[in-house]
C-alpha cells in the first residue's frame, strides 16, 4: 500500500496534510492506537528535522506499507553546503550517504563532499530586525536546533536511510510493528 503523495513547501503549507496523510494510514491500516501514536510522532519529527536543517523546502511525503513496515519517504530540494550535509549524514543511522552504495556512488559523492562550501552568514540579519519583516518565515538556526527530532527519530525508528547527490536529499525512515 502507497499513501497520496503529498507536497510540503517551506511556507509551511502541506505539513498539516502530512501529518493528516498518516493518521489515515494509520486508521486504513488499522495500527493499534500506541502504535499509531508513534508513527505519527515519527512523521511529525522527520518533516521538522527536514525543515530545520534544509531550510528552504520544496518537498514530497509518501508512506508505504508492506505487511507491518512502515516507510515513510520525503525527498526534498535543497542547496547544499558543507554543514548540511554533516547534519543530515549525521541523522542517519549508517552515518552514510545512502547514494554512494556502488564505486561510482562512491566517487560521486567523495567528489560532492569535496565540493561543497562552507554556508554563508555573511547575510544574516539580527533576530531583532527578522520580527520586524513582514512575511518573512521564520526558519530554524543552528543555535536553535539542538538535534531533537534526530535524537527522538533515533529513538522511534527502526532505521534512518538519507541518501544525497547533487541538491536531491532522499530521507527514509522504517519502522516495524510487531
Amino acid at each position: 500500500m502507497v499513501s497520496d503523495i503529498i507536497m510540503i513547501d517551506n511556507m509551511g503549507n502541506g505539513f498539516d496534510d502530512a501529518l493528516l496523510e498518516t493518521k489515515k494510514v494509520c486508521d486504513y491500516t488499522g495500527l493499534h492506537d500506541k502504535d499509531a501514536v508513534r508513527l505519527q510522532l515519527i512523521s511529525e519529527e522527520l518533516l521538522s528535522m527536514a525543515r530545520c536543517i534544509t531550510g528552504e523546502m520544496h518537498a514530497t511525503f509518501w508512506i508505504e506499507r508492506d505487511k507491518s513496515q512502515y516507510t515513510l519517504h520525503l525527498s526534498t530540494k535543497t542547496v547544499m553546503d558543507r554543514e548540511k550535509r554533516n547534519l543530515l549524514l549525521g541523522a542517519a543511522s549508517s552515518r552514510k550517504n545512502e547514494e554512494a552504495g556502488s564505486f561510482l556512488g562512491f566517487l560521486r559523492n567523495m567528489f560532492e563532499d569535496a565540493m561543497t562550501g562552507a554556508p554563508d552568514h555573511s547575510d544574516d540579519l539580527p533576530d531583532d530586525a527578522i520580527g520586524d519583516l513582514a512575511n518573512h518565515v521564520v526558519q530554524c538556526t543552528d543555535a536553535e536546533w539542538d538535534g531533537y527530532e534526530q535524537s527522538t527519530l533515533r529513538r522511534l525508528a527502526d532505521t534512518i536511510k538519507i541518501g544525497i547527490r547533487g541538491d536531491e536529499v532522499d530521507m527514509t525512515v522504517i519502522k516495524t510493528f510487531a
